[in-house]
């Protein structure tokens, strides 16, 4: 049985055919660029700070009242 060829996938930043050397980019520039996004915080999950009420920060820090 011969192996089905796998289609070329896209570079996630600029959408050209993806290389084999750099997958999955097609070429050094995407790498690194995509490698910056990731070191200056471009990829990051927003987060939503929650506020607690008085009880709920008294439970915190009463260590007895946690099951």
């Amino acid at each position: 049985m011969t192996k089905p060829s796998a289609k070329p996938g896209k570079c996630p930043i600029c959408n050209k055919p993806t290389q084999e050397a750099t997958k999955p980019f097609c070429s050094v520039r995407c790498k690194q660029v995509d490698l910056n996004k990731w070191l200056s915080g471009s990829y990051s999950v927003p987060a939503v700070e929650e506020e607690f009420s008085e009880t709920d920060m008294s439970d915190l820090e009463n260590p007895r009242n946690m099951h």
